[in-house]
């Protein structure tokens, strides 16, 4: 009878062999030591150490006069120079000047603006005049048609934003439409996206009506669309969000004629 052949898994370092050693007559049963011996583990090495940048010591933010001009908001001018803090930061530095209402800025006013970059506008500029937007159809209702927002540019105004938020709305499958948007935003806070409302049931229960559309903060954060700002007061993400909870709750924000 031809005897089977049993292999031990290549992973095992020690092999053992029996032998029959004679012993008046009985068989008795040894285990010897393989010729095979695992070599010992080779202590490891640790790896050379990442070198290190020295930090560079944070450089002080610079001071420039910016004089406003029409059309104007301490919301825009802040993104435009990158401003640490944003436009409520802008606010504080330049209260004595603005005053109590940080929404009521008038051309020709002059402000202290804190940036890192000295360059940040310029900047800002040259990659919106480097590729400019195409003017998009206004669409005519529904989900508006999906494009890839992040490679266009969008103007810094609220055609701009509006538009920008469309084609966000476009891919996350949020229906609305130019002109639906754009009704509710000129009721709302006629195009203001620093618009706050401190007076009604809202604000009494600390929940202040805030942006473009007027939503307050839980509304906004429970809607809130991924890829936009966390900030109510950002015009984009105010939009994204108000259209995200007027599908929810009526549809779509075409549907929307009225408060909300």
């Amino acid at each position: 009878m031809p005897r089977g052949k049993h292999r031990r898994p290549r992973s095992n370092q020690l092999t053992r062999r029996a032998v029959a050693v004679g012993t008046g007559g009985a068989a008795l049963t040894l285990p010897l030591l393989g010729a095979t011996q695992a070599a010992a583990a080779q202590p490891s090495q640790s790896a050379p150490a990442a070198a290190q940048s020295v930090p560079q010591a944070a450089q002080p933010a610079k001071s420039l006069t910016y004089t406003v001009a029409k059309g104007d908001s301490l919301y825009r001018i802040a993104d435009k120079y990158d401003v640490s803090g944003g436009w409520k930061q802008l606010y504080k530095d330049n209260r004595a000047t603005v005053g109590d209402d940080p929404k009521l800025i008038h051309p020709g006013l002059t402000l202290k603006v804190k940036t890192d970059r000295t360059d940040a506008a310029k900047k800002k500029t040259a990659t919106k005049s480097s590729a400019p937007a195409k003017p998009a159809a206004k669409p005519a209702g529904g989900v508006a048609k999906a494009t890839q927002a992040s490679a266009k540019t969008y103007a810094d105004n609220l055609d701009g934003w509006i538009r920008e938020a469309l084609d966000i709305m476009a891919q996350k499958g949020i229906p609305g439409s130019y002109e639906g948007i754009h009704r509710n935003i000129m009721r709302e806070s006629s195009g203001n996206p620093q618009a706050i409302n401190n007076w009604d049931s809202n604000a009494a229960k600390g929940t202040p009506s805030k942006g473009l559309l007027q939503t307050i903060d839980p509304t906004f954060q429970a809607y809130h669309v991924d890829g936009t700002s966390w900030d109510p007061y950002d015009p984009v993400a105010n939009i994204t969000a108000a259209c995200n909870y007027a599908a929810d709750r009526y549809g779509s924000i075409d549907n929307v004629n009225g408060p909300y």
